[in-house]
């Protein structure tokens, strides 16, 4: 029983390690690197308390406002307008109150089963050590602000997630260097983060290849079926003979998925970051500001400052002034960083226009299967996505009703 995942991100590798650990014959097939794409340059953060639908209507009430304004937390290239229309009018159609409830639980049901899949995972790969002790610390500069994310609080107390809301002295106690501007802050202790997420990767994916699984370099040109999936033809090479394909490759998986006659509607938010190796500050917890849209987590040997979501599809050059204007907002934060010694990344990360992930048998092909569409959570659901995606592959019973991530839902 040979089976071919497509895509060497978090997702990809994690499913990849787990099916070769069940006995199955794995290939991990990915046109570059191991951890090369999302996976390297990802917030680093476990956000377990992030599930909640973009598509809140006080969120895309602001969008027209955001997209007029050069530095706004979501911009969308004028040029990549019209392509979006299809997927932001399901963007919008999510917004009801009865369907944000529903997605809600969707995704507050993959976060509680976080740690109960990731933690396993990085003990017995011996892994342990890339994950931090410390928590997320959420700021705000006063109580009118701290009022405007009433919403994303009280959702979390709905679900039961621990949070602990702090003055801006207390704030300033376990992290120094925060700027007396922080009036409000609330902790998020389960919102850990990982020293190195892309060593994590390829460290996960040595652990595979140690268990016997192979990983190949290859672009995909298409696939052979007939009543079943039967291989995976490759551009310039042989094709990989498959009795099961798993397609995670995050913003490309759409790509791939049309090539089965199984369109989904998948866009890629492009995130950018700035990693400062020299950043003249130490720090131990990440921080957010949810309303100067930036997040600084120290990860990678440095620090890593992201932030915003840019519409632009996956071929458009970066813009990293996106970078530039996370860099600044983060320093009214963090009045002592400096920026020297740093790099600048764009990567692309797979959005469906309902925030909550494709997990999926196809409804078309049999022996295909998806993992995609984490959007800001590839990181947070990999353990969880591997752990539901192996029952569903091998015949076992998921410990949730996976159902709601079907392919066919839209």
């Amino acid at each position: 029983m040979t089976t071919v995942v497509i895509g060497a991100g978090i997702i990809g590798t994690t499913i990849a390690y787990e099916l070769q650990k069940r006995g199955r014959r794995v290939v991990l097939l990915d046109k570059g690197e191991i951890g090369g794409g999302a996976s390297y340059g990802n917030m680093a953060s476990i956000a377990v308390t992030e599930f909640m639908p973009a598509s809140r209507p006080s969120i895309w009430k602001q969008i027209p406002g955001w997209m007029l304004d050069p530095e706004g937390p979501v911009r969308v290239r004028p040029g990549y307008m019209p392509r979006l229309i299809p997927w932001f009018a399901r963007f919008v159609a999510a917004s009801r109150p009865s369907k944000l409830r529903q997605l809600e639980a969707e995704g507050a049901v993959l976060c509680k089963r976080v740690y109960d899949d990731l933690m396993p995972l990085l003990r017995e790969t011996g892994l342990e050590g890339e994950l931090t002790e410390e928590g997320c610390l959420s700021l705000y500069s006063d109580e009118t602000e701290f009022r405007v994310d009433r919403e994303h609080i009280e959702i979390l107390e709905r679900f039961d997630f621990p949070h602990r809301r702090l003055t801006g002295s207390e704030a300033r106690e376990l992290e120094p260097e925060l700027s007396d501007s922080i009036g409000v802050a609330v902790l998020f202790p389960h919102n850990r983060s990982l020293r190195d997420p892309f060593r994590l990767v390829q460290s996960l994916a040595q652990r595979f290849t140690a268990l016997g699984g192979e990983f190949r370099r290859g672009a995909v040109a298409g696939f052979d079926r007939s009543d079943r999936i039967s291989a995976v033809r490759l551009v310039g090479g042989d094709p990989i003979a498959a009795d099961e394909v798993v397609l995670c490759a995050g913003a490309h998986s759409g790509i791939l998925s049309k090539m089965l006659g199984e369109p989904m509607p998948l866009e890629t938010e492009r995130g950018y970051h700035t990693q400062i190796m020299s950043p003249g500050i130490s720090m131990r917890h990440s921080i957010i500001w949810p309303a100067r849209a930036f997040m600084v987590t120290p990860t990678a040997g440095g620090i890593r400052v992201g932030g915003t979501v840019e519409m632009a599809g996956l071929d458009a050059a970066p813009d990293y002034r996106r970078s530039k204007v996370t860099v600044r907002r983060a320093q009214t934060a963090l009045p002592n960083l400096r920026c020297e010694d740093f790099s600048e990344w764009m990567g692309h990360r797979p959005a469906c226009p309902d925030t909550v992930p494709v997990m999926s048998a196809s409804a078309k092909t049999p022996g295909v299967f998806y993992a995609t569409g984490h959007g800001h959570l590839g990181v947070t659901y990999a353990a969880t996505t591997a752990r539901l995606m192996g029952d569903l592959i091998t015949g076992a019973t998921p410990p949730v009703d996976i159902r709601p991530y079907r392919i066919d839902r839209f």
